[in-house]
């Protein structure tokens, strides 16, 4: 029914973030003094593997995935990964307040055809509360994102070629707004990483460190 682009808590991730220009690749932690990075690394991809979001060579993007995972000495196997491109479809919608998360689900499914233009069996649908409408205390807004279930399952089956979980599925544009707000040349940087390196390149990492953040935030 309803395929999870905000998922669980963990100690630990890597956020992959995978376009056109190629993967970026960073292992985040969590203390109680703030955020640690781990390990952060980039590769090239072969050329066309990646369309407007569509992963096309997923053999070819899976082997790229292991190389970066390989120069990053990690055992982390637990990622975050996002999709983007045309198919992925947002919308802010308001529900009564008290319902419960499968009140919700099922209100949603039955009025998904307002919001989504597919067909729904073939759409990955998540959700997640706000807050209060500021119009109506009585009722919420609700962030309602939609997938094509082909998207996810394609990032699915890369990080699997690559010996990886899926623990978050998100949607690109929330985990670079997510990133805009942290300054990530602060994270405390690993024994594997340089900090004064890691303080030059950390922007460059924002998809990828604001997909490890949504998997902390439960």
């Amino acid at each position: 029914m309803v395929k999870g682009f905000f998922r669980r808590k963990v100690d630990t991730v890597l956020g992959v973030d995978i376009n056109e220009a190629g993967i970026k690749l960073v292992e985040l932690g969590r203390s109680a003094s703030g955020y640690t990075v781990q390990g952060y690394a980039t590769q090239a991809l072969p050329a066309r593997a990646v369309v407007d979001g569509t992963l096309l060579d997923l053999e070819g993007i899976g082997l790229a995935l292991q190389q970066a995972l390989s120069r990053l000495h990690t055992s982390a196997r637990q990622a975050a990964i996002a999709v983007s491109g045309s198919s992925v479809i947002t919308r802010v919608i308001e529900m009564e307040a008290g319902l419960s998360d499968d009140e919700m689900a099922c209100m949603i499914l039955m009025e998904a055809d307002q919001y989504i233009p597919y067909p729904l069996e073939e759409m990955a649908l998540d959700f997640q509360v706000r807050g209060p409408s500021a119009a109506d205390p009585k009722r919420v807004e609700v962030l309602l994102a939609a997938c094509l279930k082909e998207q996810v399952e394609a990032r699915e089956a890369v990080l699997a070629l690559a010996g990886l979980v899926p623990r978050v599925v998100d949607v690109e544009g929330f985990a670079l707004a997510r990133a805009s707000s942290q300054d990530f040349a602060s994270f405390t940087p690993g024994r594997r990483v340089d900090g004064a390196q890691w303080a030059l390149d950390a922007q460059g990492m924002g998809v990828a460190c604001g997909l490890a953040l949504r998997s902390f935030a439960g």
